[in-house]
């Protein structure tokens, strides 16, 4: 391919000077060139990622992870984990919120070894300094957000042009707390470009904190366009994904990476969808949140409760949110409006929550729903459907964006 110009200045001096940053729009837009003193940084930040494995494994799609040692994750680069008592054998103590439907198989058929990381160690994805340039250039705007802060779109808002957007089913009273949530999310793949990402997920807040779990198409993150499953952090006012910071989740199991790639995804039409099981529950004993994934509930790691400045959350959703860099924005879902049919719609059932006193709640039944631009987003909250009887309390939402 013959380059020319300008891009071929650039080409030139990045390979003298720095390296090429790409653009929004995935095409050259500046040389930039990094001091010692931010080489030193990035590479300090790779290294707390990127600790000594005992060795290095793929999964089914070819992501490389390193087993590290459980007591060597970034979790416990924490201040707060300085006089800790975890170990991977932990189990939360409590009777849970789902009746398990089989033994515990695991997660070895996720691997190309058919087994994970060998037993005192957990999977940590390897992380290059391309991916770390990748995520910085969007800056705190690309990161993940409840929707509480946000007003219904309008030329007055002064969040007219915040590029999150979101369409979910939320509670609103905040003197409500919860203990736990789970879902039953339907697997999409979202139509999404380079600088964009669109997630389906389940979102509590606690206090000034808060934590996610669910589904991502996000290419910043994760360099293809596939639903992957993600967990983030906010927490005394810093944030990563996954296990990737000392604020992130503590993993416990030795064979589930966190950002696999969620197959098979539901065809819009078909006769049937497929869906994850997520559930982010708070140990009754300790205050320790654990994160809960598949048909069994298998509890895949924890986050301190020390991570935390409020022991209970305080609102609690459900449903999409996207972010767009520039515009139009990508697509949520399907990429159709609902119309209160799971063979069509993207949905999440059987949500449930455990509320301040640890009681189940099946019916959550004061949810309000919420999209804040409805020309590219809505969302359909039914808590008392009967056309689906055993789906329990079901949302549907999506969009096609373009807004």
């Amino acid at each position: 391919m013959e380059v020319r110009g300008p891009v071929m200045w650039m080409f030139l001096m990045s390979c003298i000077f720095g390296h090429i940053i790409t653009s929004h729009n995935n095409v050259f837009v500046e040389a930039k060139s990094f001091s010692k003193f931010e080489d030193l940084e990035i590479e300090k930040r790779l290294k707390s990622i990127n600790k000594p494995a005992v060795k290095i494994i793929k999964t089914i799609d070819g992501e490389r992870y390193g087993c590290v040692d459980f007591f060597k994750q970034p979790a416990f680069d924490h201040p707060s984990m300085q006089n800790h008592t975890y170990h991977y054998k932990m189990r939360p103590i409590w009777k849970g919120m789902r009746e398990r439907r089989t033994n515990n198989t695991g997660f070895g058929y996720l691997w190309e070894n058919g087994v994970g990381c060998p037993i005192g160690t957990v999977p940590i994805q390897r992380v290059t300094k391309d991916d770390l340039l990748r995520l910085d250039s969007f800056g705190d705007n690309h990161k993940p957000r409840g929707s509480w802060n946000t007003t219904t779109d309008n030329s007055n808002s002064v969040l007219h042009n915040d590029k999150h957007h979101y369409a979910v089913a939320r509670s609103l009273d905040p003197t409500q707390r919860f203990n736990g949530a789970t879902m039953e999310l339907c697997i999409t793949a979202p139509k999404v470009k380079p600088a964009q990402f669109s997630a389906s997920r389940l979102h509590i807040q606690i206090g000034k904190d808060f934590i996610q779990t669910g589904f991502t198409v996000n290419p910043a993150l994760y360099k293809d366009s596939q639903p992957r499953t993600f967990v983030y952090t906010n927490s005394g006012g810093k944030s990563c994904y996954n296990s990737n910071c000392n604020v992130g989740m503590l993993l416990v199991r030795q064979d589930f990476p966190l950002g696999t790639a969620l197959l098979p995804v539901s065809i819009r039409g078909a006769k049937i969808s497929h869906y994850g099981i997520f559930g982010l529950i708070k140990d009754e004993k300790n205050g320790n949140w654990w994160l809960q994934f598949g048909d069994n509930a298998e509890e895949v790691g924890f986050w301190p409760s020390s991570r935390f400045h409020q022991s209970s959350g305080n609102y609690v959703e459900w449903g999409g949110e996207v972010y767009s860099a520039y515009l139009p924005s990508p697509e949520m879902g399907y990429g159709h409006y609902p119309v209160e049919d799971m063979r069509y719609d993207a949905y999440i059932k059987r949500i449930t929550v455990l509320d301040g006193f640890n009681y189940i709640d099946r019916r959550v039944a004061y949810l309000e729903e919420f999209a804040d631009n409805d020309r590219g987003y809505t969302v359909i909250d039914d808590y008392s459907t009967h056309k689906y009887p055993k789906a329990g309390h079901i949302i549907f939402f999506g969009g096609p964006g373009n807004i």
